[in-house]
């Protein structure tokens, strides 16, 4: 495993129809997106994880938790929850879960801003998402010495 501070990362927006994807480096607070993986009722085509997994070869998983606005767990922060074990369980890569309270609102904006139209549901901003919450992972750790 790499050292704490210089660590790849995949993050992972779940979702029921897509699950955004997105690749970011500790050590310089960076992510850019990954193209969608698609679900059937939340699951996804393992092979396809695993082609990630193997290409990107991560030393963690990040997942969005979609907490309910007052904070309270919903259906779907159970299954994102069960998500992530999965990824835990399959891979033995360590997995951890981010509060992602409004980051899809705030993919639709910043797709809309780049000039993004249409229907998100076709489009989609899964990746966006992701990005956001590994954004929202490195910002909880910005200023803290070295773990």
């Amino acid at each position: 495993m790499a050292d704490p501070g210089s660590r790849l990362i995949l993050a992972f927006d779940f979702g029921t129809r897509r699950i955004g994807v997105a690749v970011g480096n500790e050590l310089l607070a960076s992510a850019r997106e990954l193209e969608p993986l698609p679900a059937r009722d939340g699951i996804p085509d393992w092979s396809q994880v695993a082609r990630r997994v193997e290409e990107w070869r991560p030393d963690l998983f990040v997942v969005g938790l979609p907490l309910n606005m007052d904070g309270s767990e919903s259906v779907m922060s159970t299954r994102a929850r069960k998500f992530g074990k999965r990824l835990y369980g399959r891979y033995g890569i360590p997995c951890e879960m981010v509060d992602e309270r409004g980051s899809t609102r705030e993919a639709k904006s910043i797709a809309r801003e780049a000039g993004h139209r249409g229907n998100y549901r076709d489009q989609g901003v899964d990746g966006i998402a992701a990005v956001l919450i590994l954004e929202s992972w490195f910002a909880r750790y910005e200023g803290l010495p070295s773990r």
